[in-house]
């Protein structure tokens, strides 16, 4: 099993090695390395490059928001576990020798090695990092659109889509229905919408709902965490949450904005609340360079995650395919430590080891009730390729699970702290 702690996640800086000559010698100044997107991935390599180069490479990350918020441990927003704003995160990376450009990133162009900003600005670079997590495919589910996700909101990207669906949670009265439409593999967070049901069924309970429901319609024959999740749900909230496969369903006809409801091939549910978390794929400017296969998503090198369409790209985090890797946060964040160490060695000659990579996903179904999944990753066969995994079992101890929550609760301390500061 892992030991999650505080240092996992400085490790990162203990494989700079020495720097050498640099591998790549500008007449101009330094070696330049532009990072897009500053979530657990883009940030964390950002961080670690310039911080560990020491000030040999010209770091600059481009993100628009300049407060974070996370997608980890939103679903606690919802689930009154977290505040609002403790799940928002300014930047500090200038500290490190990071500049951050808060723009756009419109395009980038391959031949040229240039990043385009919003307001027309270029950036050069010797090396990229793409991390633009995941777009929503807003024709996956008929009837659902990106309009329409003002009536029945995805939330599956934080920020006033997750405000908008605790409004509606909170405003519930006893009896109502809730229909999750849960997404295709693979998409980001394989437990979320799983944890969101259970924060979801907290919230009812606690206002002391007896005869609402939530109805989880499923494309998956089975999801992440599956037994520990019925196994949760029958504990805490008997008889409230209906998970349908898609033999029990049939698939999704139509959903209706206007009349809140969501017709199978077998019903018609009427609804007071419908949260449509749709099919996903790289960030558009990503497919936009041409980063992405016909999946959807950005082919990477297992050794290092280099994009297998350009050598001078890196691509890291959701957008990424990475194997028997989950798209998390600490996956993202473990990533972005070995794309560091390739960087700095790619641009100053610095010592590079293996890449190894680990995950963690922790799930809270109740108030000290958390599960967790995860593993240690190498690349295999130009793969990336699971070589320990763990999970949680069923009928753990009360205090197990309370122990797992507090690793949980710790870990978003850590991490933050990591990627943010």
């Amino acid at each position: 099993m892992i030991a999650v702690t505080r240092r996992t996640f400085s490790v990162g800086a203990l494989v700079a090695g020495t720097l050498a000559i640099p591998a790549i010698s500008r007449a101009q100044g330094k070696p330049r390395l532009v990072v897009i997107g500053g979530g657990p991935a883009g940030a964390t390599v950002a961080k670690y490059v310039a911080k560990d180069s020491k000030g040999a490479i010209d770091v600059t990350l481009v993100e628009p928001l300049k407060t974070f918020v996370t997608c980890f441990h939103s679903n606690l927003y919802l689930g009154d576990y977290r505040t609002w704003d403790s799940i928002g995160h300014d930047y500090a990376l200038e500290r490190y020798g990071v500049k951050q450009v808060h723009q756009m990133a419109k395009a980038i162009d391959r031949e040229k090695k240039q990043v385009a900003l919003a307001d027309g600005t270029r950036l050069d670079y010797d090396r990229l990092v793409v991390a633009p997590g995941i777009d929503l495919n807003f024709d996956s589910v008929p009837g659902w659109s990106e309009a329409a996700a003002e009536a029945m909101p995805h939330a599956w990207k934080p920020g006033p889509q997750t405000q908008l669906l605790k409004k509606q949670l909170d405003a519930l009265e006893d009896g109502a229905t809730i229909v999750m439409i849960a997404p295709p593999n693979p998409y980001r967070c394989p437990p979320g919408p799983y944890e969101r049901v259970s924060c979801m069924a907290h919230v009812l309970k606690g206002k002391g709902h007896k005869k609402s429901r939530i109805v989880v319609i499923d494309p998956k024959e089975k999801f992440s965490k599956q037994a520990l999740f019925q196994e949760g749900w029958q504990t805490h909230y008997p008889g409230m949450v209906e998970w349908q496969d898609p033999q029990m369903h049939g698939g999704v006809k139509e959903v209706d904005p206007d009349a809140m409801t969501v017709t199978t091939d077998f019903e018609t549910i009427q609804a007071k609340l419908v949260n449509v978390i749709p099919a996903q794929m790289a960030g558009r400017i990503a497919r936009d360079a041409g980063l992405v296969d016909e999946t959807g998503f950005c082919p990477i090198e297992a050794a290092d995650m280099k994009s297998k369409k350009d050598p001078n790209i890196y691509v890291l985090g959701d957008a990424a395919i990475a194997g028997a890797m989950p798209k998390s946060a600490f996956a993202a964040n473990s990533q972005a430590k070995v794309v560091a160490m390739m960087v700095r060695g790619e641009l100053t000659g610095s010592r590079t080891f293996p890449a190894r990579y680990a995950n963690t996903c922790w799930s809270i179904i109740a108030p000290e009730d958390t599960v967790k999944v995860g593993g240690r990753y190498e690349a295999k066969d130009g793969k990336i390729a699971e070589v320990e995994g763990f999970v949680s079992k069923l009928k753990e101890s009360p205090e197990l699970r309370r122990q797992t929550t507090d690793e949980n609760m710790g870990w978003y301390q850590g991490i933050v702290a990591d990627v943010f500061s």
